[in-house]
């Protein structure tokens, strides 16, 4: 098996409506990407696969040794290997890969985030310099690209936060900041119990409509002329945001008792409407 190979086979184990999207790309960049796609995959399987903290952590640092590995062209590990010949070529920064893995480091560093604000490092780690990573394969002309591509990966990963409430406090975490708990008077006792209740449901469409916003504010720090070039997290776009309409539409509460997704056919649906139309805020 060869190494993009083993990125493939990672990328599409995995279901994910990223992998799906990379269709519409040259082959070029569809590697790049699939090979960027199974990175986070690994570190993230990290810590949602090992269960033993001090092997979670141990692994994470022998992740960082590869990843020095890979900028000084011997790495080991088959992924760091299909990324290889795209580090140079698309200009990939050692340390936003590096600051994925920091993301990772504090899902076994912090059991709790208190504000919105420290919420935001994490999302900035683990999804928006994965955004700006993409960018760079997608290719640009205005570096206020990246500006875009920061925010809808923390737009992304807002909505996974979401999508995900009740799949996380079975996992023993809770992402929504303790503020937001504090304002809509739920106790983290109840998400941890998966209790329903009109005060989750306000909290959650709030966090709905915080999602919106990062969503709109993406949108309108992308330069017009580079558009068609990141029309992959456009398709993205409009796929999340779907799912964030549904997740309104059937009761934001269910998300603790039931993970929400769209069919394949939807999202095939809207990825070629958004690919041949183009995004529609």
């Amino acid at each position: 098996m060869t190494p993009q190979q083993y990125c493939e086979d990672k990328a599409a184990k995995s279901g994910s409506s990223f992998y799906s999207s990379f269709r519409y790309l040259p082959a070029d960049k569809r590697d790049a990407m699939v090979a960027l796609y199974a990175f986070c995959r690994e570190v993230d399987d990290v810590v949602d696969e090992i269960h033993d903290d001090n092997v979670a952590r141990t692994t994470l640092a022998w992740w960082r040794t590869e990843l020095a590995a890979l900028y000084e062209g011997t790495p080991t590990h088959p992924v760091m290997q299909a990324l290889k010949p795209h580090v140079a070529a698309f200009d990939l920064p050692q340390a936003w890969l590096a600051e994925i893995i920091d993301g990772m480091q504090m899902d076994l560093d912090v059991p709790r985030y208190s504000r919105y604000s420290d919420l935001q490092l994490y999302c900035h780690r683990v999804a928006g310099v994965v955004g700006q990573l993409s960018a760079q394969i997608f290719g640009y002309t205005d570096r206020a690209t990246l500006k875009y591509a920061h925010e809808l990966g923390l737009a992304f990963q807002l909505t996974n936060i979401i999508r995900d409430v009740g799949e996380d406090a079975r996992r023993g975490r809770l992402y929504l900041p303790v503020e937001d708990l504090q304002r809509f008077g739920v106790p983290a006792a109840d998400i941890m119990a998966y209790k329903e209740s009109p005060e989750f449901d306000a909290l959650m469409r709030f966090q709905i409509q915080r999602a919106r916003e990062s969503y709109h504010k993406a949108w309108q720090l992308l330069p017009a002329a580079d558009r068609k070039a990141q029309r992959i997290g456009l398709v993205m776009a409009a796929i999340y945001r779907a799912t964030l309409d549904e997740i309104e539409l059937d009761g934001p509460r269910k998300v603790l008792n039931q993970r929400l997704s769209l069919s394949p056919g939807r999202k095939l649906w809207l990825a070629w409407k958004t690919a041949t139309f183009g995004y529609k805020p």
